[in-house]
């Protein structure tokens, strides 16, 4: 009735899964640091097991049998590994009259230990290698080698997953080994004993699936082939095994199955051989008492649930063995890769941190077992195995193409993994033509599509043009490159699509290692220079720069301005959230985790390989009196009611400083103190530059008292301070490259000016015509009305050259007035005005941004006419509602 999951990650999934198809309530038991994994949701009770690492959580037995206790679970699935073969447990467990779903006590123990292992083989008669016993020394393992004949394997007895095994070549090196293969096994195993084992050179690694009942029939359930391994870790696994002779392949199957009946085996295990394909022979290497990691393509060949039959076994019901095996009708091949979180470029270290994004494919055919989701945080504590991507097909050349195409579609964002090298592993020639074996794999050339970040530079992070516009209503802004001309200009000199991710340096930029050859441009005025083993070759920016793997590129100080942006040919593959790659920190999303880039961190290349653009000429920097001065268009504030007509001449004519208190929120200027039309805000607050909320506009000059604030590309989208200009979008780039200290103009320009201005702009990056950067600016001021239309009480302000303000009644708090935005919005929508992007409610007000490439406010003032009445009276508007419980908490860093 009720059924413990005694592990964690994948297994635990599919065991919590399982149970639940069989109408069984599960079990999960969790440590702290996996309190948001998958299988803890997936179970109907989850149990703690409190803070620490593996030896405090997952191996402590009797916390384990308190939970059994406390939860009245009736039996205990383990899994592999942790306590999957730990006898000590299963007889615990029994002697509580709980069952233990695996093998009896006496099997984990006798299995357990390779030395008895080896004499229960020999018993059955199943076929070894050349070995010795348990060694008391370093010179009786020196007498038992020479015996058996170099090369050896020295073997810990209590040992596996390829822990504890080391090939010796010679008498010098098994002396030298002996001793910390022997305090290796204690500290990993608790047992020091060792013995020797013939080594076969080139040998593959060929399982055989079983099934025993306990009463001495034991069924085989085909074959696998583990063969692709590194450092005698599993990686690539598949069934049937490829290649294997009639014979041995029947041979194996009934030495697995003499074996086990000899001891009257008991639930699910896997009979390991060495097959030697030189001599078309196979010896005995060990039995896996549990479940195995590659349990599943045999499942996907057979057709059948091995976790299922474990369980009915374990409570008596399954059906009689022979019925079973007698329905079966394998088809086919599968095929296994282990996707893990490790850095196969640094000796396949661990890499644990945060996986923001996750994807993969749903498609027939293809299987994934994980225990990931977005968000999840891979801890340093456990295995590095995030999931099992698998694929079945009639062929096995039909499978291997699937599993490439799985890969391929496979996303893990956030920490380095083994996905590239999984897909140049099933890719190897020796593996296309199933001719590898456990060496494959340490000839396997490794050249990952990424930059290494070295050094970070100061405050680095992924941008993507046009960023994430739309989401202003919910708070989220657009993001993007600060200078969004350098960054465009950038990537159509390289030969990329302006929207190709890259990154943004500010200040001081990073240090990068690249993983393969491919092209860069550096977009700004930025210290150069590449590299490796030590030689430095200064580079100029605003010039393709050919890369080769091994590549150190060094970018240094910004010698004008602000920002710079690397380019990369094919641009950096970082998958969209919410629409963009762009990296918006303030919220955490976007980019390499929603953050500024880290050393160690590691970024894909999208499309590897050299650009469309062999050689261009250095552009010029963007002179003083082009990037100082900001053009504006007038709105929404700038009227008596909030400002006086003289404090608007002096806000137009000041020049103004900037304050170091700037970045991608916002511009700080410093200058005179507005000449306010008012004395105070009425009820919206006691400072005359405070009004009700209102929705901004990208690049809006907010007063925020008497400080203007030029918004920036990360800034708020809604707001109570008066807005009296805002800058246009072609100007808008200058906003990432002025420093503190730097002095600014801002000029006045009509709609008409802007979009003039917008088109021009927008020629230029098509040609690739860097002088955009350089073109003077006037400071002749133009003006037109800021009140675009009024019906009744509803004026309609310029906010911004792509934007208007549709303001309702006067400026006070009413409900009433919201109801009226709110009729205005949905009418809007229902409509589908053509040209309208999007709106953002305020608390009298409405934002409506439109596409300025083809309509302007008069145009979209004329499709809202017939609907502005629709805003007059909202008495009798509906608005979905819904219920909040008290009381709230913020998950935010800034409460």
């Amino acid at each position: 009735r009720k059924g413990l999951i005694a592990n964690r990650g994948e297994i635990a999934v599919r065991i919590a899964r399982t149970l639940d198809a069989m109408s069984i309530a599960s079990v999960a038991v969790y440590a702290e640091a996996d309190r948001d994994s998958r299988h803890v949701e997936a179970a109907g009770e989850a149990f703690c097991l409190g803070p620490g690492g593996v030896s405090e959580t997952y191996l402590d037995m009797d916390r384990l049998l308190g939970i059994v206790a406390e939860s009245g679970a009736e039996a205990v699935h383990p899994g592999y590994g942790f306590l999957s073969e730990n006898p000590e447990f299963a007889a615990a467990l029994a002697a509580k009259g709980v069952a233990f779903v695996g093998p009896r006590a006496e099997h984990l123990e006798c299995f357990g230990l390779k030395h008895e292992a080896r004499s229960l083989a020999e018993a059955a008669e199943v076929s070894l290698l050349p070995g010795s016993g348990v060694l008391a020394n370093a010179a009786e393992a020196l007498t038992a080698a020479e015996s058996v004949g170099f090369p050896v394997m020295l073997k810990s007895s209590a040992g596996g997953g390829g822990i504890g095994m080391h090939r010796c070549d010679d008498a010098g090196e098994l002396a030298m080994r002996f001793e910390a293969i022997e305090r290796l096994a204690q500290s990993q195993f608790g047992d020091a004993r060792l013995f020797v084992e013939r080594c076969l050179t080139r040998p593959r690694h060929v399982e055989v699936q079983a099934f025993g009942d306990g009463t001495g029939n034991v069924a085989t359930l085909g074959d696998r082939d583990c063969s692709l391994q590194r450092r005698h870790q599993k990686v690539v696994e598949e069934c049937p095994a490829p290649g294997l002779p009639d014979a041995v392949r029947a041979h194996l199957h009934a030495e697995a199955r003499a074996l086990l009946a000899s001891v009257d085996y008991l639930s699910a295990g896997t009979v390991e051989f060495l097959y030697d394909p030189d001599r078309e022979s196979a010896a005995f290497l060990e039995v896996n008492t549990r479940l195995q990691v590659e349990h599943g393509v045999t499942e996907q060949v057979y057709g059948i649930d091995l976790v299922r039959w474990m369980i009915e076994l374990a409570a008596g019901e399954l059906p009689p063995l022979h019925d079973l095996v007698a329905q079966l009708r394998p088809r086919g091949c599968a095929i296994e890769a282990r996707l893990c979180a490790e850095d196969p470029k640094h000796g396949f270290r661990p890499t644990p941190g945060t996986v923001s994004v996750v994807r993969f494919p749903e498609r027939d055919g293809t299987r994934i077992d994980t225990w990931l989701r977005d968000d999840t945080e891979i801890q340093p504590f456990y295995d590095s195995l995030l999931a099992k991507v698998i694929t079945s097909a009639p062929t096995r050349e039909a499978a291997r193409r699937a599993l490439v195409d799985a890969l391929s579609e496979t996303v893990v964002h956030g920490v380095e993994t083994n996905l590239q090298y999984l897909a140049d592993a099933v890719e190897s020639d020796a593996f296309v033509a199933a001719g590898h074996d456990t060496t494959t794999l340490g000839a396997l050339r490794y050249r990952p599509a990424t930059l290494e970040v070295v050094d970070a530079g100061a405050h680095t992070t992924v941008q993507a043009y046009p960023g994430r516009p739309g989401y202003w209503s919910v708070g989220v802004p657009p993001s993007g490159p600060m200078d969004d001309l350098s960054f465009r200009l950038g990537n159509r000199l390289l030969g990329n699509g302006e929207g190709a991710a890259g990154l943004e340096i500010t200040v001081q930029g990073p240090t990068l290692e690249f993983g393969i050859d491919t092209d860069v441009l550096v977009a700004g005025a930025c210290e150069v220079s590449r590299g490796r083993h030590g030689d430095v070759t200064p580079v100029a920016p605003w010039q393709c720069i050919p890369l080769r793997a091994g590549d150190v590129l060094r970018l240094g100080r910004v010698t004008d301005g602000l920002r710079a942006y690397l380019l990369i040919a094919g641009g950096l593959d970082v998958p969209d959230v919410m629409g963009s790659a762009a990296t918006f920190t303030l919220g955490g999303i976007g980019g390499l985790n929603g953050r500024p880039l880290a050393p160690g961190d590691v970024l894909r290349i999208a499309a590897h390989g050299s650009s469309s653009v062999a050689e261009r000429a250095p552009a010029g920097q963007a002179k003083p009196a082009a990037r100082h001065v900001l053009r504006v268009t007038m709105g929404p504030h700038c009227t008596d009611d909030f400002i006086s007509p003289t404090g608007i001449r002096e806000f137009l004519d000041a020049e103004w400083t900037v304050h170091y208190h700037s970045n991608r929120t916002g511009v700080r200027l410093v200058g005179p103190r507005p000449d306010w039309a008012r004395g105070d805000g009425g009820d919206a607050g006691l400072h005359p530059s405070n009004i009700h909320d209102n929705a901004y506009a990208f690049g809006t000059i907010d007063l925020t008292g008497d400080m203007p604030v030029i918004l920036g590309p990360d800034g708020p989208s809604l707001g109570g301070f008066v807005c009296p200009a805002t800058v246009i979008e072609a100007d808008r780039w200058k906003l990432g490259q002025l420093a503190a200290g730097e002095k600014v103009r801002l000029c006045a320009v009509t709609e008409a000016d802007a979009r003039r201005l917008g088109r021009i702009r927008d020629d230029a990056i098509a040609k690739g015509d860097t002088s955009a950067l350089s073109k003077r600016v006037s400071l002749s001021h133009r003006f037109e009305s800021v009140i675009v239309a009024e019906i009744d009480d509803i004026r309609v302000r310029r906010a911004a050259q792509d934007t208007l303000l549709v303001e309702f009644g006067p400026n006070m708090l009413d409900i009433g007035l919201r109801l009226r935005v709110h009729a205005l919005q949905t009418a809007v929508a229902e409509a589908r005005l053509d040209g309208v992007l999007e709106m953002t409610p305020g608390i009298r007000s409405l934002l409506i941004r439109f596409d300025w490439r083809r309509f302007s406010a008069s145009d979209i003032v004329a499709g809202l006419c017939s609907l502005l009445p629709t805003g007059l009276d909202g008495a009798e508007s509906r608005v979905e509602s819904r219920i909040v419980h008290l009381p709230l908490s913020w998950d935010d860093p800034a409460c």
